[in-house]
């Protein structure tokens, strides 16, 4: 059974049949919520392009938009969405996703495991998103054809739709942030405060600093490790020191795991480890459930230099001898530094022999035709972790 969430740990026979029951509800009630989505993204898509055909070709204008908004706000007492404002998102949502560029990009991704998982269900089948990309659906009463909708849309809400539509600048980043919105389940404040911290070009880069090992041991750690964070919400001082930074991210533990990424689950602020004699303190300790590892980071309030290294291998080397548990994967090591040099950085990160990364707080666009590409990569990355757990589950 597709994407089942256990939300409690089960100790005896009866209380693992209780489970099964509850997962029943939890996957269904999901797949309602599926089906609604659908079928709103599907109105809002017609009644985008039956206004839209209208504006071009018979000359409606503002104020017959604004008749149109009363009179279905009357046929409809009590709905919400059929405002001037919204009557006009909807047919913006058309136009945008109905291009030839978009159509293109949109039917090259139609074979993505991930996507395909998103869009229809194993035992519900929804004849919106089977219909997507294939049919043309017409309405008798609508006395003309309508396009159809792509199946890539329905993996996210219409209000996250809007934020997309108004924040991004091409279809590879519309795009991306459509399968980080499912990836990720994301509200709509978490996706846009996403696409302010310009999560795109950090998840696509290609110019992570990685050392040897995480990329070994770690695959999939390029499209799940951020390679620079925006930190605004710390609200710090110009000329700020660690302690300063150290205080701000605990005061906003939620917002610096949303920018993180929502894998993240905190363990603990200056945790202890024994090394030799003595006890060394880790800044921040989180618990990665996509890697399935431990996760040290290391705060700094100055440039990264070679020696952060040597100290982070220390203190992976203890939490993998003395905390890791048996069925966890080797610990990972990020340094967070307010700039990189990145050629000292691959020097430094080369020769380590720990799964490590440095990332900075610091905005940097990359190429637009690396994204692109970068679209397809990530796109095969989710694919490849559904595999992963299809396998796990058997």
């Amino acid at each position: 059974m597709a994407d089942k969430i256990v939300n409690i740990q089960a100790s005896t026979p009866v209380e693992k049949d209780f489970q099964q029951v509850h997962d029943i509800v939890v996957f269904h009630r999901s797949e309602v919520a599926r089906k609604v989505n659908t079928e709103m993204l599907q109105m809002a898509w017609e009644i985008g392009q039956y206004i839209s055909a209208r504006i071009k070709s018979a000359g409606w204008g503002a104020k017959v938009v604004d008749e149109l908004s009363e009179y279905l706000q009357l046929q409809e007492p009590g709905s919400r969405g059929f405002g001037r404002r919204n009557l006009y998102n909807m047919v913006t949502f058309y136009d945008k996703y109905s291009t030839p560029e978009f159509c293109e990009i949109a039917k090259s991704l139609t074979n993505s495991l991930f996507v395909q998982r998103k869009t229809q269900s194993e035992f519900v089948q929804m004849p919106s998103a089977q219909m997507a990309d294939s049919e043309i659906v017409q309405m008798p009463s609508a006395q003309m054809e309508f396009a159809p909708l792509p199946s890539i849309l329905t993996i996210t809400t219409f209000s996250n739709h809007l934020e997309i539509l108004n924040r991004t600048h091409s279809y590879q980043e519309a795009v991306f942030y459509m399968l980080y919105a499912a990836q990720q389940q994301l509200t709509t404040n978490e996706l846009r405060r996403s696409i302010v911290s310009q999560t795109y070009g950090s998840i696509m880069s290609k110019e992570k600093q990685f050392t040897p090992a995480m990329l070994s041991q770690y695959p999939g750690a390029s499209f799940l490790l951020k390679d620079r964070l925006i930190l605004d919400f710390l609200n710090l001082p110009q000329n700020f020191i660690e302690p300063q930074l150290h205080e701000g991210i605990l005061k906003h533990m939620r917002d610096f795991i949303l920018e993180l990424g929502k894998d993240y689950v905190f363990i603990g602020s200056e945790y202890p480890v024994k090394v030799g004699g003595g006890t060394k303190r880790i800044d921040l300790l989180f618990y990665n459930r996509a890697l399935h590892c431990l996760a040290a980071i290391e705060l700094k309030s100055v440039d990264f230099q070679a020696e952060f290294i040597s100290k982070m291998d220390m203190y992976l080397e203890a939490l993998d001898r003395d905390v890791k548990k048996a069925d966890e994967n080797p610990s990972i090591g990020i340094i967070l530094c307010p700039s990189i040099d990145k050629t000292m950085a691959e020097y430094t990160l080369s020769r380590s022999l720990s799964p490590t990364m440095v990332s900075e707080y610091q905005r940097k666009l990359i190429p637009r035709d690396v994204l692109i590409k970068s679209l397809h990569d990530y796109c095969r990355f989710l694919d490849q972790e559904i595999s992963n757990n299809m396998i796990d589950k058997e």
